[in-house]
């Protein structure tokens, strides 16, 4: 009996609706702002065409602004429901109605052909607008035939809806409308993105369908998704929990053959430079190295750097002879208890490849490198975060 309703229950899953990501105050937001722009677009639209006597025997209203209504107040983000969308949804939509009954006198074609014309002039409009098939449909099974009813209700009450939309949506703290053509700006402090724009435009075409959201949302709630994941994923990892301990490092007075000797034999790029109390004062990598040797000499790069490193055994030199001579002094910095989110910028964007860990006394703790960090995000993806203390080599 199970096995029989098994394919029912799957079906009937399909069919469940998603709980809604709104909570209730948005909610009757949406509904009472909908009700007022009903209320105000039927009165304006009511007084013009019967007390003022224009457009004298017109509608003042149609069914289709209500499903406008819906989305201009519930989904004001949407570019279904931007204003060139439900005015020129509406309107064009309308005007094809009554070229068709004037055209096709059979009421059941007329309507299949309405609705068909206008998705179409929609989209070659750029104002694809649900509740205009509905406008289409309406306009042939009353066999509309009067030019006035494209101007009165559809033109006129669009108008006067997307102006009541306007003011209710942006007193009540919803930007409308919304720009569509400009994409989402990353906050300043967020992470480096992990896509470009132009990836998720040739996802979009890739994938081929109408989204019932802006590019620019979509842009940013992607972006939000994701830099949330990354904070759930690595909020609670620490510089201490990735970092390699115990760094190789040589004072500023090391001579340059001692430590590129050391660099050489432990496969490294960099080497912290500390003082006695192992407290950093620099950093030396291997392009201070480079920045030393003269590129422009067509002589072997091997024999240069080991011409350069190699000591002269004389009281003056004309070249540096010791560490502190090329390290670099300004070094960026973190400190063990530093969650290492607060660190993808700096390897991402800041071009950093080492950056040292120090403790609260400012001496040296350990070091990490962007393989410590790569290592550290694929451990959070794969979601093995119990290995984070698996002592690894000192660098």
């Amino acid at each position: 009996m199970t096995r029989a309703l098994h394919p029912l229950l799957s079906v009937l899953r399909l069919l469940r609706p998603a709980p809604l990501a709104v909570n209730r105050r948005e909610q009757w937001r949406a509904a009472l702002g909908a009700g007022l722009g009903i209320l105000l677009t039927a009165w304006l639209c009511k007084g013009l065409v019967t007390h003022w006597q224009v457009l004298t025997g017109a509608a003042w209203i149609a069914a289709p602004l209500g499903a406008s209504a819906v989305l201009v107040f519930a989904v004001p983000g949407s570019p279904l429901a931007q204003p060139w969308s439900v005015v020129g949804g509406n309107t064009l939509s309308a005007l094809v109605g009554i070229a068709v009954v004037r055209l096709v006198p059979d009421p059941l074609w007329a309507c299949a052909l309405a609705v068909t014309l206008a998705i179409a002039l929609m989209f070659a409009c750029r104002c694809l607008h649900p509740p205009g098939g509905a406008m289409a449909l309406l306009t042939s099974l009353n066999h509309v035939q009067a030019l006035s009813f494209a101007l009165s209700p559809a033109a006129l009450g669009s108008v006067l809806l997307v102006l009541v939309g306007v003011g209710y949506n942006r007193r009540t703290g919803r930007p409308y409308p919304q720009p569509q053509q400009s994409p989402a700006v990353a906050h300043p402090d967020a992470p480096s993105p992990r896509f470009s724009p132009e990836d998720l435009d040739a996802v979009l075409k890739r994938r081929n369908v109408v989204l019932d959201v802006s590019r620019g949302d979509l842009e940013a709630l992607v972006r939000e998704t994701e830099d949330l994941a990354y904070q759930r994923l690595l909020g609670e990892v620490h510089c201490a929990d990735i970092m390699s301990r115990e760094p190789i490092t040589v004072q500023f007075g090391s001579p340059l053959q001692e430590a590129w000797a050391l660099m050489r034999q432990h496969r490294i790029k960099a080497l912290p430079v500390v003082d006695r109390w192992h407290k950093l004062v620099g950093i030396v990598t291997l392009a201070d190295f480079m920045r030393q040797v003269n590129l422009d000499v067509h002589d072997s790069l091997g024999e240069r750097l080991r011409s350069f490193v190699r000591q002269t055994g004389g009281m003056h030199s004309d070249k540096p002879e010791v560490v502190g001579q090329i390290m670099t002094r300004q070094v960026r910095v973190a400190s063990a208890d530093k969650p290492i989110m607060e660190l993808v910028s700096a390897f991402s964007v800041g071009g950093h490849h080492h950056i040292p860990i120090i403790d609260p006394d400012k001496r040296l703790v350990g070091i990490i490198t962007q393989s410590d960090f790569v290592r550290a995000l694929a451990r959070a993806v794969d979601g093995r975060g119990a290995s984070w203390q698996d002592p690894k080599p000192g660098l």
